[in-house]
C-alpha cells in the first residue's frame, strides 16, 4: 500500500484520493481493495496525517509525504502478523528535525497504536 501527498504524489495512479484537511489535491491511494490492504491503508494514512499535523507547531514546512506500508498475515487464520511502513518527507528542514518529526509521529500516531494494543475485535449482535 502507498499513500501520498503533495509532491510525493508525481507518478501515482492512484486507485483513490481521498480529501485532507492539510493538502490541497488530498491523498493518493495505490493498493488494493481488499480488508488486508485497507488496513494498511488505515495505518498509512494515520501516519502520513500525523506527520502533517505534527509538523504544524515547530513549523516545519513540508511539500509532500509518501508512506509505504506492508504487512504479513498468517495464511491459516488470516491474523495480522506484521504491518511495517516506511515515510519519505519532502522538506527543507535539515534531516536530523525530520527525523526528529518522524520519531514524534510513530509515538503518537493513533491507528498503529491501535494495532499495537492487540485490540479485540467482536462482532454485536444489533436488535431490530
Amino acid at each position: 500500500m502507498r499513500v501520498a501527498s503533495g509532491s510525493r504524489r508525481d507518478g501515482l495512479a492512484p486507485a483513490f484520493v481521498v480529501p485532507h484537511a492539510w493538502t490541497e489535491d488530498g491523498i493518493s491511494v495505490d493498493g488494493g481493495g481488499t480488508g488486508a490492504h485497507l488496513l494498511l491503508t488505515a495505518v498509512a494514512c494515520c501516519v502520513l496525517n500525523d506527520v502533517y499535523r505534527e509538523a504544524q507547531e515547530p513549523g516545519i514546512a513540508l511539500a509532500g509525504v509518501r508512506v509505504d506500508a506492508v504487512g504479513g498475515f498468517d495464511s491459516t487464520t488470516w491474523s495480522s502478523t506484521t504491518i511495517a511502513y516506511d515515510v519519505d518527507v519532502d522538506s527543507d528542514a535539515p534531516q536530523q528535525v525530520v527525523d526528529g518529526l518522524l520519531a514524534q509521529v510513530d509515538e503518537v500516531a493513533e491507528i498503529p497504536r491501535v494495532v499495537r494494543g492487540s485490540v479485540a475485535v467482536t462482532r454485536e449482535r444489533s436488535e431490530a
